[in-house]
């Protein structure tokens, strides 16, 4: 481990012990690292290859009468320039979906994103990004009870809710900006330190025409940064804190990834880690790398008291990553290790 090396450890180990604890509402993953479009536009196209397909499942709190799921799907890719090599677009493009609650309530969001790199040196390389994109978001009715049901020893669900909705689904627009910053010594040792604000335009998602109900903005700060230990092993750590108005969310941990095979065509790593969560979630993480194919899984681990009346409480979480190198004329190729 060089010194330099010895820095960028520094550095992330200082930002996850120094970050306090701030907000969050959306829809959310606890290995965030793995849904980058999710909480930083400026992530679309930093990655090490050409084009990413990546599918994401959340299933959370599923052994209460509340379950909350989360599904991703997400493709981004590159755009190099003929003539100039100093900098790169990138192309993006996801679809969320979340549901939650008795009402079922449920999102529905399809984005588009784009991003500019610009590369400063061998080592360094600055991104500005921008998401806009469409969300539907309704509720079921029929599925929730109300107080004036109640006939003193049950719930009589023929009477009237009394309860008068313009709609059960609202439609608005969603907006994104993002900046990132990477430090890259090797493919192995590099630095991620991003800013990303969502919901820009703070839409009116109220479902009565007499509600003025705005989806604040979300704050993300967030930092991923990898080190290569000894040559079969290297370590992740990343942090990401969020702020929406009183709803926040602290989310930090760390990575060992072991190096099983470094025979070309036979790449194979194994990821084995723990985050946690401010809300005391324990989340302990495992995954897959094969070559160009990446599969996570974790675990949410519940260590509040609320844990003491539902047994098992928990959310699994699952991602599958994968990766396109595309075969690039010799006068392609740069000498920046970056990409």
């Amino acid at each position: 481990m060089n010194q330099t090396g010895n820095q960028i450890f520094l550095v992330v180990l200082v930002i996850i012990l120094s970050f306090s604890k701030i907000n969050s509402q959306d829809l959310h993953y606890s290995q965030f690292y793995n849904s980058p479009m999710n909480y930083n536009p400026a992530n679309t196209g930093i990655f090490n290859g050409d084009k990413r397909v990546t599918l994401s499942v959340r299933d959370q709190a599923g052994s209460v009468p509340v379950p909350w799921f989360t599904f991703t799907g997400q493709y981004d890719f590159k755009i190099y320039p003929k003539r100039n090599d100093k900098y790169f677009w990138g192309l993006g493009f996801n679809y969320n979906y979340d549901r939650q609650g008795d009402s079922r309530l449920a999102l529905n969001n399809i984005n588009g994103a784009v991003s500019y790199s610009r590369i400063l040196n061998t080592k360094n390389i600055i991104t500005l990004g921008g998401l806009i994109g469409y969300s539907s978001r309704g509720f079921d009715p029929g599925t929730l009870t109300w107080d004036v049901q109640w006939t003193g020893s049950d719930i009589n669900r023929q009477l009237p809710s009394m309860e008068n909705f313009n709609a059960d689904r609202v439609g608005f627009m969603e907006t994104a900006l993002g900046f990132n910053y990477r430090y890259q010594e090797s493919e192995r040792t590099k630095l991620d330190v991003g800013l990303g604000i969502y919901h820009i335009i703070e839409p009116n998602v109220a479902y009565y025409d007499t509600d003025d109900a705005k989806l604040p903005m979300r704050f993300n700060i967030n930092a991923v940064g990898s080190l290569k230990i000894i040559d079969p092993l290297d370590i992740q750590l990343h942090v990401l804190s969020q702020r929406q108005l009183v709803y926040d969310e602290l989310l930090f941990g760390g990575l060992l990834k072991f190096y099983l095979n470094q025979k070309r065509g036979k790449e194979t790593q194994l990821h084995v880690g723990v985050n946690y969560r401010t809300s005391k979630y324990l989340i302990p993480t495992v995954a897959l790398q094969y070559k160009r194919v990446y599969v996570g899984a974790s675990y949410d681990i519940d260590m509040s008291t609320f844990n003491d009346d539902h047994n098992g409480l928990g959310g699994p979480e699952f991602h599958f990553r994968y990766i396109i190198t595309n075969v690039k004329p010799l006068k392609l190729f740069k000498a920046c290790p970056i990409f």
